[in-house]
């Protein structure tokens, strides 16, 4: 097996575990939570799957960037959330329930969006584009609904379990996230590299800030899922994101580094909104107590 198969391995292992460790925290209500709430849902695709694609191809438009850098944004812009991203979601006091009710629907969902917003986003640029219903689902499949679902079951049935096995389980994924990430980033540095200096950082810069922004906005009233929401929004699944690629623009190495390079620069401007949220979050528990 070669280096860059294992690499792959560690990775999808990775992710299912840290899925699975989710699914040991949640119940059926989590995962259909926003089923049930469709104004919600609504609200939550309104932000991520048409103001953002929306956003994207604006951006693209605006800045004078290389070709593969301004595919790299409209991709991100119609994948689905991470998997990943609900324990960062949880840091911010979000809703457990909104939290995997979003991850839940989104990934479903995505079985039909991510290829209409695909076909569409080539008609704007007049490009062929497509990526297969079954490709989205195979990976949206393996990669988050089994896991959670083997999760929860396991909760049901055993919740002492599920309860001590939870932290060990996610322990093991994030280690092994770490283990595939480092030498992924360092292989592609020098292409990753290539895209500094050029604008490029300015715009996935804006990218992640107006989906932030954009998700804050629309999360409603409550302060706990305006936070989720804004995560959701500016946060997307690369994997799903480089798929898309691989489909439509096989050979361009930058397209994946313009993928890695918005996760670096999401990483980093998603700490003073977080730093931000929790302030307020800790103000309004405060004065509740004070009364």
């Amino acid at each position: 097996m070669e280096l860059a198969q294992l690499i792959v391995l560690v990775l999808k292992a990775s992710i299912i575990l840290i899925v699975l460790s989710l699914g040991l925290k949640a119940t059926v209500g989590d995962a259909t939570y926003l089923f049930r709430r469709p104004g919600l849902l609504l609200r939550s695709l309104l932000a991520m799957q048409v103001i953002m694609p929306l956003l994207a191809a604006a951006l693209a438009a605006a800045f004078d960037l290389k070709a593969p850098v301004k595919a790299a944004l409209l991709l991100l812009s119609v994948a689905p959330v991470p998997p990943v991203l609900p324990n960062k979601q949880v840091k911010a006091g979000g809703s457990k329930s909104y939290i995997y009710g979003l991850l839940v629907a989104a990934s479903l969902l995505a079985v039909g969006l991510v290829p209409l917003m695909v076909r569409l986003l080539g008609l704007l640029f007049n490009r062929e584009t497509y990526i297969a219903p079954a490709t989205v689902a195979l990976i949206v499949l393996i990669n988050i609904l089994v896991p959670l679902a083997v999760g929860i079951v396991v909760r049901r049935l055993a919740p002492a379990l599920a309860e001590r096995a939870a932290p060990i389980i996610s322990g093991l994924g994030n280690v092994l996230m770490i283990a595939a990430v480092i030498p992924v980033l360092v292989t592609a540095w020098p292409a990753i590299a290539s895209l500094v200096g050029d604008g490029t950082l300015l715009a996935i810069a804006a990218f992640v800030v107006s989906g932030l922004a954009v998700g804050h906005l629309l999360g409603g009233p409550e302060e706990d899922d305006r936070a989720v929401l804004a995560l959701a929004t500016a946060t997307r699944h690369p994997g799903i994101a480089i798929a898309i690629a691989g489909a439509n623009l096989a050979g361009n190495k930058l397209v994946p580094a313009a993928i890695l390079l918005s996760l670096l620069v999401n990483a980093l401007l998603s700490i003073p909104y977080l730093a931000w949220v929790q302030r307020r979050h800790a103000g309004g528990s405060g004065a509740a107590a004070a009364k």
